[in-house]
């Protein structure tokens, strides 16, 4: 800015510096695209430029000849066809002259007064031909302080010219109205229904225009060219009398700064609406996990719940064989089985078969329906989870239906990127599980912890059927040595139902130490295996846990500043709009 600004300016262009350098930082972080970036900084860099006059509208609406009267000079071709093919940058020189710019603009310089204290836009036409002529045409829409928007009495607000001018309204851009070749218009009437129409247009289209002003671009340059009595009749004196009005220094001022806010305002809540689209994409990222958590939670309990069921049914199976054994004991030592007594190895055969008969086998059946049910509650854990984030992947995907995908680096590409690798995880793990592998290992387990009890004697390796058995067998030893010595102790009424007594407590005791050491060997590797198992898909999914706690306080963060961007911005055009109704009703 060249002018001398007071210290009040200076205090609020310090503050729009450094509020749009706090979101031009901000953006930086963000998943902003490149163009709103260079939109931003491009803003802020023309806080130093002269005020940028855009003027825009379909091609044969007359943006040249508007230009030329305007300036008084007749510095842009006319015709009837598109003659401005080009964006053209109108800047003071000594010399009139013109030479390539940057990104195909042309630079037109001219000795003309106006053009040291603005620069001026000379756009293709919004229906332009050539399509990269209107993306140009729309890339200086963020730069510009004021839009001059000329439309044509002959057809006005075109379908182009709306579309165009919802560009406009979304950068909070200042627009002025000119409904230009007005000297087509014969009757008073024809010419105030054509401005009715424009002006309620245009306000349903885009809410607030500063102004609509009817105007007639040649005769305004016929009258500059020496037929005066034109002039009032060109619409012309009232126009320049606002420009001059709202581009004094303090109007420029206000405007320039304007600018950069709107421009800053909309990437704000652009990008707000986008942080709030990420943070409910992880709120269900979310919902996911705690789904996946609840539901280990519920397997845990479920499997705790089955596996005591389980266990019962073993317990009952021991609980059935002491039964045996109290009416073997019963019913052997008695006075006339006391024969039978002395003949330890035809006893020990007669325990083995009517006590300890297919315990064992028993046990070991439930032991392998115990290994097997554990494995396949644990595949079936691992697909839950797969199915769990195929749900989340195709959710994911059918939103970005018809598009070419989220771009490298962002959150969406980032999140569908660990979806698909824990998913491809997890249905790869349920895809080439092997239940029968995880059998045998889990019951190899479980016989090497019961044999690891002490219970086995000289099994060893033996199968767990076999390992009980051992076991049961020195039970059994234990036992029947309590009436080992009968044969020589002096029998008495008193002695055989105290030796009685004596094995049933016995085998009670041997029994539930057996009992003790087989459900606490069986317990214990359960524990191991669910924690294993839990710890597994905890593994599995905890990159992606991660991903989501730190994304949600990442953007939560820039969300709460952004916010807070706002609410500067909009306070900062408050101020200058507030401003600018004192100038006007002071004056």
């Amino acid at each position: 800015m060249d002018a001398i600004l007071n210290t009040e300016q200076e205090e609020l262009l310090k503050r729009t510096r450094d509020t749009l350098g706090q979101l031009r930082d901000l953006l930086g972080d963000t998943a902003a695209s490149p163009e709103d970036r260079t939109a931003l900084a491009d803003s802020i860099r023309q806080l130093d430029d002269l005020f940028l006059l855009v003027v825009a509208g379909e091609f044969n609406a007359g943006k040249s000849a508007f230009i030329n009267a305007f300036l008084g000079h007749e510095l842009q071709t006319e015709g009837v066809t598109p003659t401005t093919s080009q964006i053209y940058l109108l800047k003071y020189g000594e010399v009139t002259n013109q030479v390539p710019g940057d990104k195909g603009v042309w630079v037109q310089t001219a000795p003309i007064e106006m053009l040291q204290k603005i620069s001026i836009v000379d756009t293709p036409g919004t229906n332009a031909i050539l399509r990269e002529h209107e993306a140009l045409t729309a890339e200086f829409i963020p730069r510009s302080d004021l839009v001059l928007f000329i439309t044509s009495a002959d057809r006005p607000f075109s379908e182009s010219e709306r579309s165009f001018l919802t560009q406009i309204r979304d950068w909070g851009k200042k627009i002025v109205l000119l409904v230009n070749k007005t000297d087509i218009l014969t009757q008073e009437g024809e010419r105030n229904q054509v401005i009715e129409f424009v002006r309620d247009s245009a306000k349903n289209l885009v809410g607030e225009i500063s102004a609509v002003f009817p105007i007639s671009a040649k005769q305004a340059q016929h009258a500059k060219a020496g037929q005066p009595q034109l002039w009032a009749e060109s619409g012309f004196e009232p126009l320049e009398q606002f420009i001059h009005d709202t581009l004094d220094d303090d109007g420029r001022f206000r405007l320039k700064l304007l600018n950069p806010l709107g421009v800053g305002l909309k990437l704000v809540r652009k990008q707000l609406s986008h942080s709030e689209s990420d943070l409910a994409s992880l709120q269900d990222d979310r919902q996911l996990l705690d789904d996946i958590e609840r539901q280990m939670l519920y397997y845990d309990e479920d499997m705790q719940r089955n596996f005591k069921a389980r266990l019962s049914e073993i317990d009952n199976i021991l609980y059935a064989m002491e039964k045996r054994g109290d009416d073997f004991f019963d019913e052997m030592i008695r006075f006339n089985r006391v024969a039978d007594l002395m003949r330890s190895r035809s006893l020990e055969k007669a325990f083995e078969t009517k006590v300890v008969a297919d315990t064992p086998k028993q046990i070991e059946n439930r032991v392998s329906e115990l290994v097997d049910w554990m494995v396949e509650q644990d595949l079936r854990q691992w697909t839950a989870v797969a199915e769990h984030m195929a749900q989340r992947k195709e959710a994911h995907d059918n939103r970005v239906v018809g598009q070419s995908g989220p771009k490298e680096g962002t959150l969406a590409y980032d999140r569908a990127r660990l979806v698909s690798s824990i998913g491809a995880a997890t249905q790869r793990a349920v895809e080439t599980y092997d239940k029968d592998k995880e059998a045998a290992e889990l019951a190899e387990v479980a016989r090497s912890a019961v044999v690891g009890t002490g219970l086995a004697g000289a099994a060893g390796a033996a199968g767990l059927g076999l390992a009980l058995t051992g076991g049961l067998h020195l039970v059994f030893l234990d036992v029947t040595g309590i009436v080992a010595g009968i044969a020589f102790a002096t029998l008495g009424a008193l002695i055989l139902p105290q030796r009685r007594r004596k094995a049933k407590r016995e085998l009670e005791e041997k029994l539930a130490t057996l009992r003790q050491k087989l459900v606490g060997s069986l317990t214990e590797q359960f524990t191991r295996e669910m924690s294993r198992g839990a710890q597994r898909v905890e593994d599995t999914i905890a990159p992606f846990a991660r991903f989501v706690r730190a994304e949600n306080d990442k953007i939560s963060a820039q969300r709460d500043e952004l916010v807070e961007l706002e609410a500067h911005i909009s306070g900062l055009q408050a101020q200058l709009k507030l401003e600018a109704i004192a100038e006007e009703s002071g004056s």
